[in-house]
């Protein structure tokens, strides 16, 4: 069955679609039902209107991490940790750097 939020997310972004916390919070969705591929999309258009949302990094990450996109997910884990170390998001570095570090070695 689809998830009734992940519709709820779309409506209020198809009226306002710079809405950075509708954006996390659709790709979270999609996270929780394990839709990897569907989080992406809607994580990366959050970073690219609000491109400070630290948390929106490590989300991102993690549905890379899951859909074995290793190379990339390295990457954003690199920008999110700047992000994060500028914003001051102790919480956020720390689980991206466990990310980053437990991705194989190219």
């Amino acid at each position: 069955m689809a998830n009734p939020k992940i519709e709820q997310f779309k409506k209020v972004l198809q009226m306002d679609p710079k809405d950075e916390t509708m954006w996390f919070g659709l790709g979270k969705a999609y996270m929780s039902d394990e839709n990897w591929k569907e989080a992406i999309p809607a994580l990366e258009q959050c970073i690219l209107v609000k491109p400070e949302y630290s948390a929106a990094y490590y989300a991102l990450a993690q549905s890379l991490h899951q859909t074995r996109e290793f190379e990339k997910c390295q990457t954003i884990c690199t920008e999110g940790i700047t992000v994060a170390t500028k914003n001051g998001d102790l919480l956020v570095i720390k689980n991206l750097e466990a990310l980053k570090a437990s991705l194989p070695s190219s």
